[in-house]
């Protein structure tokens, strides 16, 4: 095994005999947030997701991620935890292929997102809530102070001051679910990964993350709540709807904070320009 990695090195020494551990090899996968290490050897496919500061900053929590795949392991959404090591979590390395824009925005409209989305709304709660008061506070510390304009301040402060809408009800969310965070696997079912973001919250806020995310029209909005409902039920559709809405300027405002705290991070003006259309919606200047 060659690893120019220490702590990746430290932690599988602890996992792993030492002829495991020098027949391994090891592939770097990049994510949106950090680097990621493939681990293959003979009888083991793991991934290490590396734990970083700019992922604390953003929500990340390691521990609290490895306690949420425990729970989740069984349902067939998530993968396996392994362990936590001092890089960050070593997690089974899910196989299969990820989705073309063609293949995501067909899981979108024919139900396969809807349906998984629904079995894991439909688990018990994980025990940690979601709480965008304090997400946005964290957010808005590690946002470009030099682009803290007297409007955004004004804007901050209304959310702040506001109050969530009241859940219709709490369930286990994914919270970062888009293309990259899909894999079908081997049997054709989806499966989700990188759950860093998960928490307890109205199963609305997902949905409307979803939908805002992916610019969904009305039309393509009904589609998906008609296959979403077929298999949760408990709501009528207009009640769904009008709670998804009211979700809305919040999603937009955490895509927005989001995107402008890995601005600052990265200083990649992408994520500007994906902030833009957030901008807009809440009336702030480009």
């Amino acid at each position: 095994m060659c690893n120019p990695n220490p702590e990746l090195t430290l932690g599988l020494s602890r996992l792993l005999p030492s002829a495991a551990l020098a027949g391994c090899l090891l592939d770097k996968v990049s994510g949106l947030t950090g680097e990621n290490w493939r681990i293959r050897a003979a009888e083991l496919d793991w991934l290490a997701r590396q734990a970083t500061p700019h992922k604390r900053m953003l929500g990340a929590d390691n521990k609290r991620e490895y306690r949420i795949l425990r729970q989740l392991f069984a349902s067939g959404l998530s993968p396996r935890p392994v362990a936590l090591i001092p890089l960050g979590l070593v997690v089974d390395w899910t196989a299969g292929e990820s989705l073309s824009a063609e293949q995501w925005h067909d899981c979108l409209l024919n139900g396969a997102l809807a349906r998984r989305l629904g079995q894991l709304h439909r688990l018990p709660r994980y025990g940690y809530p979601l709480t965008l008061h304090r997400r946005y506070e964290t957010y808005w510390q590690f946002t470009d102070p030099g682009r803290r304009s007297p409007a955004w301040l004004r804007l901050h402060q209304r959310f702040m001051a506001r109050k969530t809408p009241r859940p219709l009800k709490v369930v286990p969310l994914h919270m970062d679910v888009h293309a990259g965070n899909l894999i079908r696997d081997r049997q054709g079912e989806i499966r989700l990964i990188d759950w860093e973001y998960a928490a307890d919250g109205d199963f609305a806020l997902e949905l409307a993350a979803i939908f805002r995310g992916n610019d969904l029209s009305d039309s393509q909005r009904a589609v998906f709540l008609d296959a979403y409902l077929a298999g949760t039920g408990g709501f009528p559709l207009a009640a769904v709807v009008g709670q998804i809405s009211a979700w809305l300027p919040w999603v937009d405002y955490l895509m927005l904070m989001w995107y402008e705290v890995r601005w600052y991070q990265t200083r990649q003006r992408q994520f500007l320009q994906f902030a833009g259309s957030s901008r807009q919606r809440l009336g702030l200047p480009a």
